[in-house]
């Protein structure tokens, strides 16, 4: 399979083929709905919580005595009938919203996207992906001269390059992954791909087993 190949300036150079086991692969819709919903429970953070009757302040002394004063007996200031008492059934920190996926399915999934991404051009492949100096109005300079233009894209690295990271990470609609960590969510949830050369060989060596 062949695909346009950039350089950082936007100039179409020769085509690269690219490894059809990982950028030819039939789509599943149902697979990767699942996949990305189990990776969007994974990553959701448990931050509402009520305090329940052993968690509210006071309580130690029963309000009044059982028997004598005409009013409901009550043990504890605690009770959920009181203001200032714990929350019966409210949300709490415990909650688990954790999904598991197998491992096969995770990589499935992730090819099936990355198919998408070719047969729909939201795919760019570039000859090298070098930035001079630790300077965001660089990498915006960049990706400006790119068929993505100031659409929301995914720059996946060979390898840790501090000085693109840095770059681009205040680029409201850019994000940078390592092409060992890609993902189905980080891809849904951006319109192209970006890759230069090298990475495809990191791809290939990673999710290819």
């Amino acid at each position: 399979m062949l695909t346009k190949t950039y350089n950082q300036i936007g100039e179409e150079l020769a085509q690269t083929r690219l490894p059809s086991e990982i950028f030819d692969v039939k789509m599943d819709t149902d697979l990767v709905h699942q996949v990305a919903v189990a990776q969007m429970s994974n990553r959701r953070q448990v931050s509402a919580h009520t305090k329940d009757r052993g968690e509210v302040r006071g309580g130690g002394k029963k309000p009044w005595r059982q028997k004598g004063t005409g009013r409901a007996r009550h043990g504890s200031r605690r009770s959920p009938l009181w203001k200032g008492g714990g929350v019966t059934f409210g949300p709490t920190k415990e909650r688990n919203f954790k999904k598991k996926i197998n491992q096969k399915m995770g990589r499935k999934a992730l090819l099936m996207v990355l198919s998408a991404k070719v047969k729909s051009g939201t795919l760019i492949i570039l000859d090298s992906l070098k930035i001079e100096k630790l300077k965001t109005k660089l990498m915006a300079d960049v990706l400006s001269k790119l068929p993505c233009k100031e659409q929301s894209c995914l720059i996946a690295l060979s390898s840790m390059d501090k000085d693109v990271i840095a770059s681009a990470r205040n680029l409201a609609k850019v994000q940078t992954r390592q092409a060992k960590d890609l993902n189905v969510l980080d891809l849904l949830n951006t319109k192209y791909l970006i890759v230069p050369k090298d990475a495809i060989k990191v791809i290939k060596e990673t999710f290819s087993k």
